[in-house]
Parts: C-alpha cells; structure tokens; sequence
C-alpha cells in the first residue's frame, strides 16, 4: 500500500509552486497525498521567513502538525523559513525528522527511506538559470502560476529574500513556453507570471529585458486566455513592455507594482531604485497607453524614520493615485538586513495605527471604483458557488486570493475554470454583484 503525504503550503505563490514540485516529485515514488496531518505517514510543512509575523505562523503549524500527525509519521520542514534558520530549527524542534531548504526539494525521496536518523540540507543554489520542474497540482489548473525567474539581485534595506533565495535566475524562455503549453493542454485558461521581480526576466540569461518578448511568445499559445504579471518593479516597467501590455489581447489589464512608499526620504532609505517622480511616471505612462489598467501596490509603514510628516507623503501618494488593489504591512525589523540596525525604529503602536489609516483610505477608494463598474459587463472566470447558489469569479482585473470577488447569478449551468460574461448591478467595499448574461 502506497504510503500517505500530508503536505501544508505557507507564504507566497512561489512556495505554492514549489509544493506542485513537491507533489509531482512524491507522486513519482508512488506517495498518495491526504488531507489531515492524522492520516499521513509523512507531514510536510513548507514555510515562510519574510517577515516576523509569517515567521510566527509557521513555527505555530510546524508545532501543529507534531502534535497532530502519528507517533510513527516523518515530520519534514521546508521552505523559506527552513532555509533561513535550518541549524536553528534542528536543533530547537527535535521532532522534526527531515529539515530542507529551497535549493534541496531534490533530496527529499532519498531522505524519506526507512533511516531513524535526522537529517539536513539547506544548500545555496550553483545553477546559473531556473531549471524547468515537474509539477503536480491539487486539482485541474484553470489557473496556475508560472515562474519565470527566482532569486533577486536587489538589496532592499527590509528584504531577507537574496539571503534564503539567492541571485536572481531566469528560466530559459523555450522552457517557460513548454510549461505553458503543459498547462494549457491541462485545461489552464489563466497564467499568472511570478517571480521576485518578473521584469527583470532575461537579463541574465539574455543580456537584456526579455519579457516583453516572451509575453508575445506565451500569448500565442493556444487555449491561454488570461495572462497576469505579478511583482514588476517600476524602474523596469519600459515603453516597450507597456506597449506589449496594450497591444496582446491576452494579458490582462493588471498589474503588480510593489511600490512600499511614497517618501524619497524612505525609498532612499529602502535603497529603492526610484523616487516619487518616477513613480508618478510610470503610473502615468501606464494609464495613458491602458487607460483601464488595474495598479495593484503594496506599501510598508513604519519604517525607520517614518515620521508623521513623512507618512502623510505615502497617504498622498494613495490619494494621488487612487490605486485600483492596495495591500500594506507593518515594517518587520529582520535580523540580517541594514534596516535592522537604523536609528529612529518606529513603535508598533504607531505602526499598527498607520497602517489603519492607509486601508481606511483605500476602502474608499475601492468602493468608489467599484461603483464606476456598476453597468459594465466584463469577463468572469468562474471559481466555485456561494452558499446560496451564487457563482463566485473574478474578472480579468483581480488576481486570485488576494484581489476582488464578483458574486453573480445565472440561468445556466457552469463549472470553476468556465468564462462567463457579467453585467455589474451593485458594488461593495471590496466585491462586485451581477447577472450572467
């Protein structure tokens, strides 16, 4: 009888992707995946290290799951957190039977064999690309995450992900197409390009900016309807890959632009590779050749000498913009970065009051654009049924988990992964109602 995987995926979408390898690498020894840690002969916990509170969670499910999973059952730990603290983690949790890194997912059926004794492996990556890997998903892919590129050359004062990630390394582009068809011949209708930082694609494979070129490629892949760029950093965002965004049908009018502030005080500070005039640049360069691009950001408050007249700069720049998605968080002072040793650290109490003032703001903002909608009819990609029989989607205008929702009824039958066209009749804070038409 095959033994038994219990696998918990925590973090990014890049973690996801690495759980698919995951997946497709134990599969491939005749594992069968469960879904309780109670029923498994081996519990797999991949992790997150980015920042305090998800270092927090999942120490709290690696403790979870040792409790939960059988006397007899392997615990294996991987992921961001296991790279970034193995020795710590081996020695301070002894139950943990298996500890990985990020570069050593390859091991992990040779150190599932019948050996009782511990081991480790937390290795720096040598290769000078992303190697192309099999993955395994837990359901059909309607929608799937592509990896372009891993690791980042950058050094953001707050960022740990260069220490546990390492250099940054783009996927040879013959290989991110043949992954592309692979999903598309599964029945993926919507590519969602990730990386730590997508429009760096090609630079050191290629010598140049390669993703606008490889857009065109992928959207000629057949059966591919949406493609997503998510984490593009605005000092990469050139005219070319705009006009690219504008012409290709396919990709979706949607994109992620970590920006983390709007002080040239504090992106200096970040070591940022912009200030707030080339920030309004871009966002205006992309609305003028896209004027219904959907911004998604992500900023940071509290950072270390943010002061009050400083965090009205960021405020500003949310009132200025008036970005269609926005995500933010709370500084994180992380060991092992230069923002971990500045001056001027900023408490949490302000933090945490900060950070309420800008989401305060954005849900304004997000009501006020979602009630422009009220009218439209856009394309819905279907996702499953509410309690009360609705259908739940999205448009081409959201990104899944962490975006908007469109809550619509039909006459007709449909199933996750169908498009659906939906006329807009109410709006909310941060979802849309309509009617199948």
């Amino acid at each position: 009888m095959n033994k038994k995987v219990f696998l918990d995926t925590l973090g990014c979408p890049k973690n996801f992707d690495d759980s698919d390898y995951i997946r497709a690498l134990l599969d491939g020894e005749g594992y069968d995946f469960v879904e309780s840690p109670e029923e498994a002969d081996v519990v797999i916990v991949n992790t997150c290290g980015f920042i305090e509170d998800a270092k927090k969670e999942s120490i709290e499910h690696i403790f979870d799951a040792a409790n939960k999973k059988t006397d007899d059952a392997k615990l294996i730990v991987t992921g961001c957190l296991a790279q970034r603290y193995a020795k710590e983690l081996f020695e301070e949790i002894p139950e943990t039977d298996v500890l990985l890194g990020v570069n050593d997912y390859d091991k992990l059926p040779e150190y599932l064999d019948e050996s009782k004794e511990r081991k480790v492996a937390a290795s720096t990556c040598d290769l000078d690309y992303l190697e192309k890997r099999v993955r395994k998903f837990e359901d059909t892919p309607y929608s799937a995450t592509l990896r372009i590129g891993e690791g980042c050359n950058r050094k953001c004062a707050y960022c740990i992900i260069p220490e546990i990630r390492g250099k940054y390394r783009s996927k040879k582009m013959e290989d991110v197409i043949s992954e592309a068809e692979e999903l598309a011949a599964q029945g993926c209708k919507e590519l969602i390009l990730i990386a730590q930082d997508v429009t760096y694609y090609g630079v050191d494979l290629y010598g140049k900016e390669s993703l606008p070129e490889l857009l065109k490629k992928l959207c000629r892949v057949d059966g591919i309807r949406w493609i997503r760029l998510m984490y593009c950093y605005d000092d990469r965002i050139t005219d070319e890959l705009i006009r690219v965004m504008a012409e290709e049908e396919k990709i979706c009018h949607y994109i992620d632009i970590p920006l983390q502030h709007g002080s040239d005080k504090i992106l200096k500070a970040m070591r940022r590779r912009s200030d707030r005039a080339a920030i309004d640049d871009v966002i205006n360069r992309l609305r003028t050749a896209i004027p219904d691009i959907c911004i998604r950001t992500t900023l940071i408050v509290g950072f270390p000498g943010e002061t009050e007249e400083v965090f009205d700069q960021l405020i500003d720049m949310v009132e200025t913009h008036r970005f269609g998605r926005l995500g933010a968080f709370k500084y994180s002072r992380e060991e092992g970065t230069e923002a971990f040793d500045m001056p001027n650290q900023v408490d949490e109490e302000t933090k945490e009051h900060r950070l309420e003032s800008v989401m305060i703001r954005q849900i304004d903002i997000s009501l006020e654009n979602n009630k422009a909608l009220i009218g439209t009819v856009l394309e819905v990609l279907v996702e499953g049924r509410d309690e009360d029989g609705s259908y739940i989607g999205r448009s081409r205008y959201d990104a899944p988990e962490i975006d908007n929702g469109v809550l619509f009824t039909s006459d007709k039958e449909h199933k996750a992964g169908d498009m659906v066209m939906v006329r807009i009749v109410d709006a909310f804070d941060y979802d849309l109602v309509g009617e199948a038409i």
